[in-house]
Formats: C-alpha cells, sequence, structure tokens
C-alpha cells in the first residue's frame, strides 16, 4: 500500500489547518501531540496512526479520503 504522503496528506492537513487560522503549536494542543509530530505530519517525515487520522477527519469535518487526499 502507498504511504499517504504520496496521496497528498501532508498538503491537505497544512490547507485545512490554515483555513481554520490555526498553527502548528495551535493543533497540537488541540490534537493533544507535539508541535514535532503535526510538523513532521505536515513535512511528510512521518505519519499519523490511524486513530490520529480519525482524530484529524472529525476535527476538520472532512472524510478520511478527502484527508489523505484518495480519489475514488
Amino acid at each position: 500500500m502507498e504511504k499517504i504522503q504520496a496521496m497528498g496528506f501532508p498538503k491537505n492537513l497544512k490547507d485545512l489547518r490554515i483555513a481554520k487560522g490555526l498553527g502548528q503549536a495551535e493543533l497540537a494542543g488541540i490534537l493533544q501531540t507535539s508541535l514535532k509530530t503535526i510538523s513532521h505530519w505536515e513535512t511528510g517525515y512521518s505519519e499519523p496512526s490511524i486513530a490520529q487520522l480519525i482524530s484529524l477527519a472529525k476535527f476538520f469535518d472532512v472524510t478520511l479520503d478527502d484527508l489523505v487526499g484518495m480519489e475514488g
């Protein structure tokens, strides 16, 4: 299976965060994770767990497909 960064997740996350007017640190606080983690997700250095993806999708009110950039 492809890594999620190949499907647009880092850019989608950054775009969604910016659209909500949040900085990385603010999003990290909301999600109870670290600034470093958010930064790594947005640069494609690391990927969130399935549980974290679900939390992100709920927070941004998007589908998982929209969050990770899958087209179907």
